[in-house]
């Protein structure tokens, strides 16, 4: 899976607060998702894994390999989000993929981790929907509980602390922790 270009915000276009910015066939695809993800794969244990990701790419998430999607993780929208061979979505992990989200080969999103691609422009009355992609690379492990908001970049192999908030791109071999996160350290790696 090769990283995507840099991207900048997105804004929709809504008259007020209360407008969606979402179409009448993106809503329906939105209730089909929720139902097909209830009815077929919320109840299933690890090891139908294999199924939660046919349902997946039923529903247009891109997948190469075999990456782990957790019964209880969330996706709102899986045909915003791509996962690389052996990534792992945990236990109540979130992907709030209102814009997309790239989980890179052996990338961890630890139980509970949030990543947030959306967000409002405050500066205009309307409030309009933002949105910018979150890429995590390879072998980078987001913590329990995590949030990563919207168009931050993760390193390869960056570590996450528990409970961070990631506001801007976490370097390579970096490890990052608290609110707002900042670099604590280096990870060691070898080849």
């Amino acid at each position: 899976m090769s990283d995507p270009a840099p991207a900048e915000k997105t804004t929709y276009d809504q008259v007020s607060p209360y407008a969606s910015p979402w179409s009448a066939r993106e809503r329906v695809g939105f209730l089909l998702w929720a139902g097909a993800w209830t009815l077929f794969c919320r109840w299933t244990p690890k090891p139908l894994n294999p199924w939660r990701l046919f349902v997946l790419r039923c529903f247009g998430t891109k997948i190469e390999g075999t990456p782990f999607v957790h019964s209880r993780a969330r996706i709102q929208i899986p045909w915003k989000l791509r996962l690389a061979h052996r990534a792992c979505l945990g236990d109540r992990a979130n992907a709030y993929t209102l814009g997309e989200i790239f989980i890179g080969a052996g990338a961890t999103i630890a139980q509970e981790a949030y990543l947030c691609t959306g967000t409002h422009d405050f500066a205009s009355p309307a409030l309009p929907l933002q949105t910018a992609p979150i890429f995590v690379g390879a072998d980078a492990f987001v913590g329990v509980r995590a949030v990563v908001l919207p168009g931050v970049s993760i390193g390869a192999r960056a570590v996450v602390g528990a409970g961070a908030v990631v506001t801007k791109a976490v370097p390579e071999n970096s490890i990052v922790a608290g609110n707002p996160a900042r670099v604590i350290g280096t990870r060691p790696f070898s080849s």
